[in-house]
């Protein structure tokens, strides 16, 4: 036999991303956020206990840790927390930063015709360089949030990719469980405070340091020259 076999070419890649913690180091506002207005009902909790949710969507949180505090609410002060947990974050708002190379891996993606969105319950796009159209998937366009996979399913969906042909980029276990749900390979990043051993547990296929980390190396994961002048 000579000559290349043939055969049908897979699509190029797209990348999902999550949000915080991701993209943006805000992990520890939210943190610190959702102390502040567990504090507000005199709900005591560790922080520790705090961030091993973060990524859930808000309802799953509250829920999670009422669980583990024995506590029991009203819809009421439900929906008090999580107005409480908003203003206590934007109170933070300015402190929060991109992560390393983050706009350099979108700008990176965009130069070579990658294809990416972002599928996240927050929005933070001006101080990712990105325009007001860039493609995202928030939490109100979907019917649930993480550990479910919609997010992504419909990040997926506007960009008119199968799922099976996109990386799902996150920081938490919650993101790449999301990512197995949704039949999407994981990659999972160092930059929310989850472990490298328990992001690969739950599925993630490579796992990077960050934003930076991923861009140098993205020829691991099948994007040729990403890190290279166009």
């Amino acid at each position: 036999m000579t000559g290349l076999a043939r055969y049908s070419e897979p699509p190029a890649p797209a990348f999902l991303f999550d949000l915080d913690g991701t993209l943006i180091d805000s992990v520890y506002q939210h943190v610190i956020a959702w102390r502040a207005a567990l504090s507000r009902l005199d709900i005591d909790l560790s922080v520790w206990r705090i961030h091993r949710r973060i990524g859930m969507s808000g309802g799953l949180f509250v829920s999670a840790l009422l669980r583990e505090t024995g506590r029991t609410l009203s819809e009421a002060d439900i929906a008090l927390l999580q107005r409480a947990h908003q203003q206590e974050y934007l109170a933070q708002a300015d402190s929060v930063r991109p992560l390393p190379g983050a706009a350099e891996l979108l700008a990176a993606l965009t130069e070579r015709k990658v294809a990416w969105a972002i599928a996240t319950s927050h929005q933070a796009l001006a101080m990712l360089g990105l325009p007001d159209d860039a493609p995202m998937v928030t939490r109100d366009m979907v019917a649930h949030a993480k550990p479910d996979p919609d997010l992504f399913l419909a990040a997926a969906a506007m960009l008119e990719v199968e799922p099976r042909h996109a990386f799902v980029v996150g920081d938490s276990v919650w993101d790449l469980l999301a990512a197995r749900r949704a039949g999407a390979l994981g990659i999972g990043v160092l930059s929310g405070g989850y472990g490298r051993e328990e992001l690969e547990r739950v599925g993630a296929y490579r796992v990077y340091a960050d934003p930076a980390d991923l861009l140098a190396r993205a020829d691991e994961v099948g994007v040729r020259g990403l890190g290279l002048p166009g």
